[in-house]
């Protein structure tokens, strides 16, 4: 048995930008508990939480990583995530398995682009949220402006409950004991008390009248379950203050953790659901130890020496070592020979697992992401609402380096894809091309990296091939008899036949009109054969044909030498040559897209986006000081636009992108594909 209980468990994911100092923070809480005994750093590659070949190569949290430890009679469990935003996908994974986000800002860079977007998806959860200002140290005098940025940006319920001091050696509490004699470096310690009191009485009418009225100072455990709604709701956002480097504020933290930060039990409820489409219901759990086991796997890790590794979120019941557990409603049970509880890098025997907890089981295959853990078929259709991901905006066609090597990376791709679901993989019959998508180039980059490195799989890359497409543009008729004679049977069959333009986007129509039994009904479909095959083939640059209708008008045929055969390569050439006649051009994809900006970088988006064709569509302010640009571009000009969108905000814009339309390409673009 576990020696702490449900109501002892904190479990906080630290979101923040690259840089902000996450893992650093991460590595002083651990030292400060005594979980370790030398602090490793990020720039050496010696920190718990970025263990992998990888992160230590880039200096760079690239995956969700889980470290825990005791500190005063309650158990901690911290995952650390990525804060590139090349990664942002990853990051969002464990926010179904904690109560609280610990939001990680950089005093001096102040809110970032990962940073904005982590709390919006933390609330629009229901996660409880703690502020972290972290690197005061060097950035003293910009403290001040910087809670005013938090607070305009994420709402006037972000509150101090703590100061730094006048000289920043340290900070003051403003909540559990506050000194109204502390000298801090803005504000007073008296103002902020009362004003962090106000907000927590808002949600408890009957204690506000006891301290309005008889003027009663309230204790921290009288303020307790106000301060735990008012979490929940989102009307409190604590704000506090440390320098990882220098072990100020650690303390503090620590206690806010523990003391404000909710247990599993106080937290918004877990989501489960019940059925699926319009059969689908919300069920409620209990938490209870005693009851049927409900635990959902939200991360899925792959080693080619350990297997396949699952990180979990226990909701409900006790699991031990030696029990059986079902996965969603397969039939057959699995036995869990071991739980582990990882720590970095490290797997630490478990024996046994409470609700609220966090583990992970190896060498199960039947894991995947979202996978619903369970121990009685009367929950084989539960299941957690599915985490909106970001879409992919940038792939890379790969194919491998040595022939016969096409289904060992078909099988490569499909293990990075279940590890990180934020990587798409399409198949593009069309081009013949495997394309990986991800969030970036970086993304995409560096999940080859691991590819090659953890799986011994090298592939070439290239930009993937835009799906241009052919039609027509006028009607035309032409006709053609294929007439073959050799020593035996010959092969014969006449057709003609119309083509007309389709409206775009209503794909292909065959019709015949043929009387009088000039081309025998057997062979109708052999002539539409004929003319799918030379649609697929392309008439001006090998791009598969659309848009068009086909009636056959006449033919004939030959009561001995006509076969399917000669009505597929008759029906074939007489397409071919009424397409010569019917004026063809390429379209090319049309995508919708939303670009998200700060507003100050409105002008020079627009004007990127016009000088590649795309077309501004309409712009609409966001209450977060950014704006979103609404465009129709070419799918051909943003093959390299996530990059450029980085470099020109820094990092701090977004887009995604929704096919729309073919259109006709233009004509210097018509002719550079044909030559």
């Amino acid at each position: 048995m576990p020696e702490y209980r449900t109501a002892q468990i904190r479990n906080l994911a630290l979101m923040g930008h690259t840089g902000s100092g996450k893992s650093t923070l991460i590595e002083a809480l651990l030292y400060r508990a005594h979980a370790i005994n030398n602090r490793g750093r990020v720039d050496k590659g010696t920190n718990h939480a970025d263990f992998t070949a990888q992160e230590q190569a880039h200096h760079h949290s690239l995956e969700p990583s889980f470290l825990s430890f005791d500190y005063h009679e309650h158990h901690i469990n911290l995952i650390d995530t990525p804060g590139l935003a090349d990664f942002f996908g990853r990051a969002l994974l464990p926010l179904p398995a904690v109560e609280s986000v610990l939001l990680v800002v950089h005093a001096d860079r102040g809110i970032e682009a990962v940073t904005q977007r982590a709390f919006e998806h933390a609330r629009e959860q229901g996660k409880a949220i703690v502020v972290v200002i972290n690197h005061i140290d060097d950035h003293l005098p910009g403290l001040e402006a910087l809670v005013e940025q938090i607070q305009t940006r994420f709402g006037h319920g972000c509150l101090p409950v703590n100061l730094p001091l006048a000289d920043g050696s340290a900070v003051a509490d403003c909540y559990f004991s506050p000194d109204s004699n502390t000298q801090t470096l803005f504000s007073d310690v008296a103002s902020v008390h009362d004003e962090l009191i106000d907000t927590v009485l808002e949600e408890d009418e009957a204690l506000m009248e006891l301290y309005l009225e008889q003027g009663e100072s309230l204790s921290p455990e009288q303020l307790h379950a106000p301060l735990e709604t008012a979490l929940r709701q989102g009307h409190l956002v604590p704000i506090c203050f440390t320098s990882a480097e220098q072990d100020i504020g650690l303390s503090a933290l620590l206690k806010v953790l523990v003391e404000v930060m909710p247990n599993p039990l106080e937290a918004t409820p877990p989501q489960f659901l019940k059925g699926w489409d319009d059969q689908e219901q919300p069920v409620t759990i209990s938490q209870n130890p005693e009851d049927h086991v409900l635990a959902h796997v939200f991360r899925v890790g792959i080693d080619p020496f350990v297997g396949k590794m699952g990180v979990v979120r226990l909701h409900q019941g006790t699991i031990d070592t030696g029990m059986r557990l079902l996965i969603g409603d397969g039939r057959k049970p699995f036995k869990i020979s071991h739980l582990f509880k990882l720590q970095g890098g490290k797997q630490l025997e478990l024996k046994q697992a409470i609700p609220g907890d966090i583990f992970a089981l190896a060498k199960i295959d039947g894991l995947e992401v979202d996978a619903i853990l369970h121990d009685s078929h009367d929950e084989d259709h539960y299941h957690m609402p599915k985490l909106a991901l970001p879409q992919p905006i940038f792939g890379l066609a790969v194919k491998p380096k040595r022939r016969g090597d096409e289904q060992k990376i078909a099988d490569v791709l499909h293990k990075l894809v279940a590890e990180d679901p934020s990587l798409h993989i399409e198949h593009q019959e069309n081009q013949n091309e495997t394309v990986l998508q991800g969030l970036g180039d970086l993304h995409v980059q560096i999940a080859l990296e691991k590819a090659n490195e953890v799986f011994n799989v090298d592939m070439d890359t290239a930009k993937p091939s835009v799906a241009y497409k052919e039609t027509i543009t006028a009607p035309a008729e032409a006709m053609h008899r294929h007439k073959k004679q050799t020593g035996g049977a010959g092969q014969f069959g006449e057709v003609h036949l119309r083509i007309e333009p389709l409206s775009r986007g209503e794909g292909f129509q065959f019709e015949s009109q043929v009387v009088g039994g000039a081309i025998p009904g057997q062979f109708i479909p052999a002539i539409e054969k004929g003319v799918k095959e030379a649609m697929a083939q392309g008439f001006l640059a090998s791009f598969p044909m659309q848009d068009i209708k086909v009636v056959v008008l006449d033919g004939k045929h030959h009561a001995v030498d006509s076969k399917e055969i000669a009505f597929v390569a008759a029906g074939k050439k007489a397409f071919l040559e009424a397409v010569s006649k019917a004026s063809p051009v390429i379209l090319e994809p049309l995508v919708d897209m939303h670009v998200q900006v700060p507003q100050d970088k409105m002008g020079d988006i627009t004007g990127d986006l016009s000088a590649h064709r795309a077309m501004v569509c309409g712009t609409e302010a966001l209450d977060n000081s950014s704006v979103d640009i609404n465009v129709e571009a070419p799918l051909a000009a943003l093959d390299d636009y996530a990059t450029r969108l980085k470099a020109m905000t820094g990092g701090e814009g977004q887009y995604s992108m929704t096919f729309s339309r073919y259109e006709v390409a233009p004509p210097s673009v018509q002719e550079s594909l044909m030559h």
